[in-house]
């Protein structure tokens, strides 16, 4: 599948001890030199990659399943010598972050389900303001406290923008440990060049599960930042230039309005550059030698670790006679409509799965209207299975869509 466009002298030592691949040897003794490779918890790798990005300004508050990444934080943000905070609160976490981004800082926090919806006041007030800001969301089950399992049931909150006001955040969605690793690192320089809050919208299988990672294209972001990520609009002191104002409030008749639609013409140029996808195409020409395959042509549509499973059931499909495809989304916000618009061109069954009742299928229904979209989804942190899935597919195929499939070998 390809990616489309889309401290102290004992410190000091651990961290000049870096092998080739920039992580800790004395944390990570089994990291392999030759492939620059190390197994890493999704939380922590995640922290690291942002610390790589140059991230110098966090605050969290603990809350399962995300808390590794915020023991991880605190640790090796007094390594670097940059600010970490447990804050008395989610509210006063998010703040912290508003306040630390406003002087120009790479300022981040993360969280898990209720406490990004606690937060949400804040990521208002960060696209009102035009302010960048990198915020992870380890999805867990809802609504209420629900439980600490995996969840996909944050989708609407993440891109319907959570708060109050007219606002969007860019939405990344990782598939495993080392594309979260990515992510987060874009995650930095897409709220740098739109003066944006990003957000990385993770879940528990993400945040707890073990894969070996590269930190070889998260390199270190030097500080002072570069020339192209200065920030002149930032709080700094006024000294030798007028002052800045970074503000969300405005009380003059048509002012608000006229921010609004700054912002609006600001959210259209990221619709158009920012769509990103992943796609294991429908085949025009489907031959699985002296098997049966099916004339219908489906496309799965799943994001995020939901998208891992569905991928393997594909694969078992396949080899069974059905023709299906994969469609990933890997932004959420902006939903990347147009490559869906593609993938589906051949297909006459669309299948969405997720771990929610139905939030990404209503965008999959608006993108396709006209196409036949069926649903299986678990939320409360149920997974649907790769059995499950097969299954499913196989009732939609039905005895009538079966025919011989010529071996052209």
């Amino acid at each position: 599948m390809k990616i489309n466009r889309s401290g102290t002298k004992r410190n000091k030592t651990r961290i000049n001890a870096q092998n080739a691949s920039g992580v800790n040897p004395r944390k990570y003794p089994h990291i392999s030199a030759s492939t620059n490779k190390v197994l890493m918890v999704g939380n922590e790798a995640i922290a690291e990659a942002a610390i790589r990005a140059g991230c110098q300004f966090y605050a969290g508050y603990p809350i399962t399943p995300q808390n590794e990444l915020i023991a991880y934080m605190a640790r090796r943000m007094r390594e670097e010598k940059r600010v970490f905070i447990q804050a008395e609160s989610e509210i006063a976490a998010i703040n912290m972050v508003l306040g630390a981004a406003a002087t120009g800082a790479r300022a981040m926090t993360t969280s898990s389900s209720p406490g990004i919806s606690l937060k949400q006041e804040g990521i208002s007030y960060l696209a009102g303001a035009q302010l960048p800001a990198v915020i992870v969301n380890v999805m867990r089950g809802g609504p209420g406290l629900g439980n600490i399992a995996s969840s996909q049931s944050d989708y609407f909150q993440a891109t319907r923008g959570g708060g109050h006001g007219d606002y969007f955040t860019l939405t990344l969605s990782p598939w495993s440990v080392e594309e979260a690793v990515r992510l987060t690192s874009l995650a930095f320089d897409l709220a740098d060049r739109y003066r944006n809050p990003v957000l990385v919208l993770a879940d528990a299988i993400i945040g707890q599960m073990m894969e070996p990672v590269s930190f070889r294209l998260c390199r270190e972001r030097s500080r002072p930042f570069p020339a192209k990520t200065k920030k002149p609009w930032a709080l700094t002191g006024a000294e030798k230039r007028p002052p800045n104002v970074v503000k969300s409030f405005f009380l003059r008749e048509g002012g608000l309005e006229v921010h609004n639609a700054r912002l609006k013409n600001k959210w259209a140029r990221i619709k158009v550059r920012e769509q990103r996808f992943s796609v294991y195409p429908v085949r025009k020409e489907f031959s699985n030698g002296a098997r049966k395959a099916s004339k219908v042509r489906f496309l799965a549509v799943a994001y995020g670790s939901q998208a891992r499973i569905v991928k393997e059931a594909v694969d078992s499909l396949r080899n069974e006679g059905v023709n299906i495809g994969l469609f990933r989304p890997v932004t959420l916000w902006p939903y990347p409509k147009k490559g869906l618009v593609r993938a589906a061109k051949e297909v006459e069954k669309i299948l969405v799965i997720e771990q929610s009742l139905g939030q990404m299928l209503e965008d999959v229904q608006l993108t396709l209207p006209g196409k036949e979209i069926l649903f299986l989804g678990k939320a409360g942190g149920g997974v649907p299975s790769v059995t499950e899935i097969v299954k499913f597919v196989k009732k939609n195929v039905g005895a009538a869509d079966l025919r011989p499939v010529q071996n052209k070998l």
